[in-house]
């Protein structure tokens, strides 16, 4: 389905009558986008990430693409707050602190590095890097012989303030440059063997803020339009009641099956990069 098509949608259903509008929502789109935040939502509550790279894909076939990341960034920033109530007692202070200053300062360079590089090329580095590290810490975690075996008390490294720092600026500099702040993020905390329950929390508080900062931008310098705000307020309920379900399912998951989970949704989202960036390049 064309962007036209969505900007029409969107616009007709929740134009200038907002009523008659919902009402003439066309029940089929309606149902997807709802059904599509709902999974998201609940995934995302279970791990702690994943709710952009499910949802993005989707919205973008209905929306123009503008206002799909606008509606993804505002129901993350709600759902992001909703579902860590029940974790900040999980939540590291210190380790997030050093993340979320050691994004300020990646930030920067990669708004630098995006101006200058070819988009298409930088995608499909990030999506090979991203999809690369989910087979390896797969095929690591399952290798018969090896320490962790079965995932039990795998580790590549030991935490330290200076890599909390250090994955802080790369996932600050990746945010920028594709717009995927939270693999760098996972990826350290999984290689460093965090408990699951601090890696949810952790990254549920660090997308808080990330996604917080990003909504005041595009509110203060892009803006975001009414009808934005509309179809934003009805998608909500949506996430909210899909957070409240995979929190129960996160708290009772266990630490392997937390990686595995982990892993795959890398794969994932390695993977659409990788998709985004070879369509990008067939048609230019």
């Amino acid at each position: 389905m064309n962007t036209g098509f969505g900007y029409w949608l969107l616009d007709m259903s929740l134009g200038g009558d907002t009523m008659g509008g919902m009402l003439g929502m066309a029940s089929g789109i309606f149902i997807v986008l709802a059904a599509t935040t709902f999974g998201s939502a609940l995934l995302y509550a279970i791990s702690g990430f994943g709710f952009a790279v499910l949802a993005a894909p989707l919205f973008l076939l209905f929306l123009d693409p503008a206002r799909a990341i606008q509606l993804v960034i505002i129901v993350s920033t709600a759902l992001s707050i909703v579902v860590l109530r029940g974790l900040l007692p999980a939540i590291a202070p210190w380790l997030l602190l050093r993340l979320a200053l050691g994004s300020l300062v990646g930030l920067p360079l990669g708004l630098i590095a995006f101006r200058y590089a070819d988009p298409i090329l930088v995608r499909a580095a990030a999506g090979a890097m991203i999809f690369g590290f989910a087979i390896l810490m797969a095929v690591s975690r399952r290798r018969p012989g090896q320490p962790g075996h079965h995932g039990k008390d795998w580790t590549a490294f030991a935490m330290s303030p200076g890599l909390d720092l250090a994955a802080g600026a790369v996932s600050g500099f990746a945010s920028a440059l594709v717009g995927q702040p939270g693999p760098p993020v996972l990826i350290y905390l999984l290689l460093a063997g965090a408990a699951p329950r601090t890696v949810r929390a952790t990254l549920l508080a660090f997308f808080a803020l990330s996604y917080g900062v990003t909504l005041a931008s595009h509110a203060a310098t892009i803006g975001i339009p009414a009808p934005t705000w509309l179809a934003a307020g009805i998608l909500i309920p949506f996430a909210f009641f899909g957070g409240l379900a995979g929190r129960p399912i996160g708290d009772r998951l266990g630490a392997e099956a937390f990686a595995m989970l982990a892993i795959a949704l890398l794969a994932v989202a390695g993977a659409y990069t990788l998709g985004a960036a070879a369509v990008a390049f067939a048609t230019a």
